[in-house]
């Protein structure tokens, strides 16, 4: 019986807590912490973070950054529904399947939800970044993203990064700094930006040229 109690505590606040934080993350003062950056204060493990207003980011991060992690994210609700159906169709037909996340879904998970995949967290997640598109403008989600977004062992959001590993402020990144930041978000531990191998130099190319590209798609944020 108590670990019933505990369990149903335990999602009385995953269900309350994250919606009612979304809306306090509304005001621009609040400069929220991801779970990861909780773990690392409550393991005292050294973590670093300089909150940076959106505007003090350098736009072709930014245009980065959407055209590797999330190209539709000025179009969709927070998730991408034919991505998100393509892995489905492809898990149920025992193939690899390929990440969908959204940049929407990504906050989500990195705000309220544990790093490790499963169909649990997943079935969390959407419904929170439903909520988050709904509730949040796009400027502000991109704004809490890049600054929660883990770049490194205890580096986390744009600011650290830039600093971190081209000894400048996110407003002056120029292009390529851009790429190979926005190329190493998915694999932060093993991808260097400083020391890219060849495969983290093509996808960085790739990003550059679709970034120079992508003025169309990320009107909802200029």
């Amino acid at each position: 019986m108590r670990w019933l109690r505990r369990l149903a505590v335990a999602l009385i606040v995953l269900i309350i807590l994250p919606p009612a934080l979304t809306v306090f993350y509304r005001a621009e003062f609040v400069h929220p912490w991801s779970t990861l950056m909780l773990r690392d204060m409550a393991t005292l493990q050294h973590w670093e973070r300089d909150w940076v207003e959106f505007e003090s980011i350098a736009p072709v991060l930014v245009q980065s950054v959407m055209v590797s992690e999330d190209g539709r994210y000025c179009s969709h609700n927070g998730v991408d529904w034919n991505a998100l159906n393509a892995v489905i169709d492809d898990a149920l037909d025992g193939e690899a399947t390929r990440g969908a996340s959204t940049i929407t879904m990504q906050t989500a998970k990195n705000l309220f939800l544990w790093p490790s995949r499963s169909f649990l967290r997943k079935s969390i997640e959407i419904p929170l970044a439903l909520w988050i598109d709904l509730v949040l403008p796009k400027k502000r989600v991109m704004e809490i993203y890049l600054n929660i977004a883990e770049w490194g062992d205890g580096i986390y959001g744009i600011e650290a990064a830039s600093w971190t590993y081209f000894g400048r402020p996110a407003s002056e990144l120029t292009a390529r700094q851009a790429a190979l930041l926005a190329v190493t978000l998915p694999n932060p531990y093993l991808r260097d930006p400083v020391n890219p191998g060849p495969r983290v130099s093509r996808l960085a190319n790739v990003i550059l040229g679709r970034a120079a590209k992508s003025g169309g798609y990320i009107g909802c944020l200029y």
